[in-house]
């Protein structure tokens, strides 16, 4: 008789194990390349998701120094113009200003606020990254001249020959000597050429206020022409201790054939956040010209005092 061969339970049973097993073992080693490849890294966000409310960035205390006509407008005027005009954003998370204008018999002053939260979306560069690159922009097109030494170093550090040793300027409100951006910048200002307006737009996303340069402009008329420059120690140049980085820009414009306004301007970078302080006096008579040591030490103080805001 022919027997029936037959395999035995626990072959059978250990040779189904296996196979499973090795079947797993290949598909989970897909599993996890495929998941290592869908796990790529995203820059970081920026610091700041929100922005501070302008107009009331700014105490009375400063409007009344930074306005000095509004002390004799009456009281519900006055009012009226410490308050400011908020400039028109289409998100106000992402782009915000306000402005001041006070008209006294002695001058007219201007003042603008800009706040701008920049966002990246390449997903290979911050915001932070994204917002060096916007400040950047900013700082060739204000064609910040090459440093020069300030009256206070020559007088220091005189030589037999009466020349004055050191390098760099150092300013009167105690900021350093201006880093590599500012030499570099004066080399790429042939690019931004007749473009010296003080735009903190650089960006052109659909949340842009009115140009700063444009508010001062045609708040006292265009067709300026550009004057005498800021005096020795006081030209534009970089700003040190001030955001991350910063720089001040002053010129001086004659309106028309008459009076002349000095705009002063100071621009920081903190994180992903740009922000624009713009100042200017025009005085009603003809031969007075607005001090630019004064416009400069006020702008710088409303700067810092703001610098300081977003540190909170």
């Amino acid at each position: 008789m022919q027997r029936k061969v037959y395999v035995p339970g626990v072959a059978l049973l250990a040779a189904l194990t296996a196979g499973c097993t090795g079947g797993s073992g290949t598909d989970g080693s897909a599993a996890d390349d495929k998941a290592g490849e869908a796990n790529t890294s995203v820059a970081a966000p920026g610091k700041y998701r929100t922005l501070r409310e302008p107009c009331g960035s700014v105490d009375r205390g400063l409007l009344r120094d930074l306005l000095p006509g509004a002390t004799t407008l009456p009281e519900e005027q006055q009012e009226k113009a410490y308050d400011g005009t908020a400039a028109v954003t289409y998100d106000t998370d992402r782009r915000v200003g306000c402005r001041w204008k006070v008209d006294s018999p002695a001058a007219t002053h201007h003042l603008l606020v800009d706040f701008e939260r920049v966002v990246s979306y390449d997903a290979d560069v911050s915001d932070d990254d994204r917002a060096k690159e916007v400040y950047a922009k900013q700082e060739i097109a204000a064609d910040l001249p090459t440093p020069t030494q300030s009256p206070e170093e020559g007088e220091g550090e005189d030589t037999e020959d009466g020349e004055g040793e050191g390098e760099g300027s150092a300013s009167p409100d105690g900021s350093g000597s201006p880093t590599a951006s500012a030499s570099q910048s004066g080399d790429q200002a042939g690019d931004a050429a007749g473009d010296k307006s003080g735009d903190v737009a650089g960006d052109d996303s659909a949340t842009r206020t009115p140009d700063p340069a444009d508010v001062t402009d045609s708040a006292s008329g265009s067709g300026g022409s550009t004057g005498t420059q800021a005096p020795q120690g006081l030209e534009p140049r970089i700003l040190a201790d001030l955001g991350d980085t910063a720089f001040l820009d002053d010129a001086l414009v004659r309106s028309g054939s008459t009076t002349q306004r000095r705009t002063v301007s100071v621009v920081f970078r903190t994180s992903n956040v740009i922000v624009t302080v713009q100042y200017s006096e025009q005085p009603a008579l003809t031969t007075d010209v607005p001090d630019s040591k004064e416009l400069q030490e006020k702008t710088q103080a409303l700067a810092r005092r703001l610098a300081e805001q977003f540190t909170d």
